[in-house]
């Protein structure tokens, strides 16, 4: 999605920032993190992910930048950005975080996923404030009124983070052993949304990246 390549989300555990080619270098210059994360089988399969080749990840990534129904943030460890300025992106990366618009007949609804692949950012509440900052876009920018979360029936922590998150399980599908959970935003869950991302601070992503450090 194009709305979002010039944006930067800046939050207090996690800066958010669109999807560029510089997040899948060649690796002739240095590691794909992207693709040391996918070889972890833990990881695919609470993801329901299939590796891909460097590739297919520069094909993606053009893909979700130019179709108007996919919004992808990266999502940055804020800590360790904000302790590097100067260096590049790929060495802050926790994961990242997308909302597809992919119903024809409802512009509302959008589905709501979030992956913090880093083992050393897991279970510190980064997944938990991307997935508010992205909520709160999807709310104020893109028209989004309705929230679904498809989170594997294995994916406990996932699970557990949606619910908290005021999301209600509607359905269960034995043959892809997923769980899909619900959030319609009434006036109170927005005014409750727009209070837990009060402090985020949306900013141009490359003039104002260096001096939001």
């Amino acid at each position: 999605m194009r709305l979002n390549q010039n944006i930067l989300l800046l939050g207090k555990k996690v800066v958010l920032v669109p999807y560029t080619p510089e997040h899948v270098p060649r690796p002739t210059l240095r590691p794909c993190r992207y693709h040391e994360w996918m070889k972890s089988e833990e990881l695919r399969r609470l993801t329901a992910s299939e590796p891909l080749t460097l590739e297919q990840e520069y094909v993606m990534q053009h893909s979700w930048r130019e179709d108007a129904d996919k919004c992808t943030f990266i999502v940055l460890d804020a800590e360790k950005w904000r302790a590097q300025p100067g260096t590049g992106e790929e060495s802050c990366m926790a994961g990242d975080v997308n909302l597809f618009l992919t119903d024809l007949g409802d512009p509302s609804l959008g589905e709501i996923e979030v992956m913090i692949a880093e083992p050393s950012c897991r279970g510190q509440g980064l997944g938990t404030e991307a997935v508010l900052m992205m909520m709160s876009y999807g709310v104020t920018k893109l028209g989004v009124t309705k929230f679904e979360a498809k989170i594997g029936q294995g994916n406990e922590p996932s699970i557990r983070m949606f619910r908290k998150l005021h999301f209600e399980q509607v359905a269960v599908s034995s043959v892809f052993q997923e769980v899909t959970l619900r959030l319609t935003m009434s006036e109170p869950e927005r005014q409750w949304l727009l209070e837990q991302t009060s402090h985020v601070a949306e900013k141009p992503y490359r003039a104002g990246a260096s001096e939001a450090r």
